[in-house]
């Protein structure tokens, strides 16, 4: 790219080409903005390529209530970005790029072709519409505030803008160059910073009869997050972190899938990982009550079958095994031999399974970052920064994460394309 002076002069200089970015500053340049969009990638939209299996859900089936329902606290501040930008008007967006979606039955929304290539080509089609410029292999090295806006330094050149939107995403997946550095522009300008931590993250766990079940997926599943030991208040033990119910992975090194993902903030939160028990309900269609009878009929009709055998087969085998064992039962124990003491206790190592935790995978693992720039120093109506005028703030680097199925995604297209109306 020429650096001659007529190129340092700019009216939007968005920082980071992922979700937020794409969006935004296609939607400044399209209002008649002059905008550059600079990322220090060699190319855009490094997590949108990743996000989903390389599938890269867009967002979710739901309403604006919907997707602010699922941020808890946080979701009021979205209030504004997605009547600016909902999921209709998001999903027409994309076809309007010629990307063609389809609706799955969790609700999740996808590219018709299940390629995320084709969600990024899409976005980049906007931007060239839209007359843009995408610098990329340029990372910002410093920031200054200028009388008239701010002054840019890159590893290239020197730039002036007259207003700087921060889309530089969290520190998950740091491989993609998400390593936090929109946190200290947005410190340098008095913005505080919510600390980060891993959410959407594999569970890590020191128990060896876990990662002996490496592979095994379990369709649904009922998690809930639990203090246990000396530090927990008796009267928090019986209240859960976190819960949810979905598909569940055992994996080399502990657990994942995406109800374990769901969970995973909790635990990436807590002081103390490692005073936290995992408590899953392998069979959550079927009642304590219900299993306990339905055993009971069994044993009587088929009293030489192991016990193990007799629980319905919605649980693979091995992992039925590994239940008992993990709970002081046998799993030869004959259905005939067994009282109804040994019945209660089956329930409960099938409907009660305790899995002591060990922490998570960490940033490198991460979906997505929870905490960032505090989101009542941001102006929800415009993502104008309360403390720095001209400086703009649109997706991961704030303080706002979702569960797993496309909301995060959501609110970075939403909070992306409001700051682009704005600036």
């Amino acid at each position: 790219m020429p650096m001659d002076d007529s190129e340092a002069m700019w009216d939007v200089v968005v920082v980071g080409a992922g979700a937020a970015g794409l969006m935004a500053a296609a939607t400044s340049a399209a209002r008649g903005r002059r905008t550059l969009l600079l990322e220090k990638n060699r190319k855009p939209g490094v997590k949108i390529l990743m996000s989903g299996g390389t599938r890269c859900n867009i967002t979710q089936a739901t309403d604006n209530a919907g997707i602010v329902a699922q941020f808890g606290k946080q979701g009021r501040f979205l209030h504004s970005a997605l009547a600016a930008l909902g999921v209709d008007a998001t999903v027409a967006l994309f076809e309007s790029e010629g990307l063609a979606t389809k609706i799955e039955s969790t609700g999740k929304i996808f590219p018709a072709s299940d390629r995320a290539t084709d969600v990024l080509a899409a976005l980049l089609r906007r931007l060239t519409g839209s007359g843009a410029t995408l610098a990329l292999d340029e990372p910002l090295v410093e920031i200054e505030r200028a009388e008239d806006g701010f002054v840019l330094r890159t590893n290239k050149r020197t730039l002036n803008a007259s207003r700087l939107l921060i889309t530089s995403g969290g520190q998950s997946y740091p491989g993609c160059g998400t390593t936090g550095d929109g946190y200290a522009w947005a410190r340098q300008f008095g913005h505080s910073i919510v600390a980060p931590r891993p959410a959407l993250v594999p569970l890590t766990t020191d128990a060896p009869w876990v990662r002996e079940l490496r592979g095994i997926t379990v369709p649904d599943v009922a998690l809930r997050v639990m203090a246990s030991g000396d530090e927990a208040p008796r009267a928090a033990k019986a209240r859960p972190l976190a819960e949810r119910r979905g598909s569940f992975l055992f994996t080399h090194f502990g657990l994942s899938g995406p109800v374990v993902l769901d969970v995973s903030r909790a635990v990436s939160g807590h002081a103390n990982p490692r005073s936290l028990v995992l408590e899953c309900d392998f069979l959550p269609s079927i009642a304590a009550g219900e299993l306990s009878d339905s055993l009971a009929r069994q044993a009587t009709a088929e009293g030489k079958k192991q016990l193990v055998s007799l629980l319905p087969e919605l649980l693979p085998r091995r992992l039925s095994e590994s239940l008992f064992i993990a709970a002081g039962l046998s799993p030869t124990q004959k259905a005939a031999e067994a009282g109804a003491a040994v019945r209660a206790r089956t329930v409960d190592a099938v409907k009660r399974a305790a899995i002591p935790l060990s922490g998570t995978c960490g940033f490198k693992k991460a979906e997505v970052t929870a905490g960032g720039v505090a989101l009542d120093e941001v102006d929800s109506r415009t993502m104008q920064s309360k403390l720095s005028p001209h400086l703009y703030l649109a997706g991961e680097v704030l303080d706002l994460d979702g569960p797993i199925g496309g909301y995060n995604f959501q609110a970075a297209w939403s909070t992306g394309f409001l700051a682009g109306e704005s600036v």
